[in-house]
């Protein structure tokens, strides 16, 4: 089975300037999960795309031989991610002259994702008959308990009301939160689909502890006083 891993990281971000390139630990944050998807052994190819060439070095020094230059049109602000990781497959199976079967994206901003994850959802596409798997965590707030919408006259409503009553957050639905560490496809429902979510879509669940995806100073402080705390390179 022929399976790529995909790393896209755009050169800019609002909420962390330059954070792909922030030392994170003694190296640049993409280095994590450049190491991550190397040491998992699980790869015919690991491609890094990006519209920095500082980014596009980086992995270079890394031993990453399929770069891809993301066009600006899919590099911007407000561009999905979703058509610029076709792209990248696309662009690697020319380059690389092969057609893959299974397609695994890892987002460079979730550090703290183990390889026995990586390993895990890709083992859960394989043994099952999904399309496409995602990744998530307990979520820390619940539709059904104290999340609220504000309906056309500003006053707060429950997000989603149930007909019983519901007074310990315990009580309430299982709901977990996207943590966008991890997103694994069969290659032709990747290239066929618009959207991530697909009839056969499964979630695989992770812990808090290695589900935060680095977006503020915050992030990047929390994730780096774990990974210190436990150890990581």
């Amino acid at each position: 089975m022929n399976i790529i891993c995909t790393i896209l990281a755009r050169g800019g971000s609002k909420g962390l300037p330059d954070k792909n390139t922030k030392i994170l630990c003694g190296k640049p944050l993409i280095s994590h999960t450049i190491s991550q998807a190397i040491r998992s052994n699980l790869f015919h190819t690991v491609a890094v795309s990006s519209d920095s060439e500082e980014i596009l070095n980086i992995a270079n020094s890394e031993n990453i031989k399929c770069l891809i230059n993301r066009p600006a049109e899919l590099a911007s602000d407000t561009a999905p991610k979703l058509p610029a990781i076709k792209h990248c497959v696309q662009q690697a199976e020319i380059m690389m002259g092969v057609k893959f079967d299974a397609v695994v994206d890892l987002d460079p901003t979730s550090p703290l994702r183990s390889i026995e994850d990586i390993k895990n959802c890709l083992k859960l596409l394989i043994t099952s008959e999904s399309s496409n798997i995602i990744t998530g965590c307990p979520a820390r707030k619940s539709p059904y308990f104290n999340m609220v919408e504000l309906d056309d006259s500003r006053v707060a409503r429950l997000s989603k009301p149930t007909n019983v009553s519901i007074y310990r957050r315990q009580d309430a639905p299982q709901v977990f939160e996207m943590n966008a560490s991890i997103y694994v496809w069969r290659r032709d429902s990747l290239i066929e689909n618009e959207s991530i979510w697909q009839p056969t879509t499964r979630l695989y669940i992770m812990p808090q502890e290695r589900s935060i995806d680095i977006d503020s100073r915050v992030d990047f402080e929390l994730v780096t006083l774990l990974m210190n705390n436990a150890g990581k390179d």
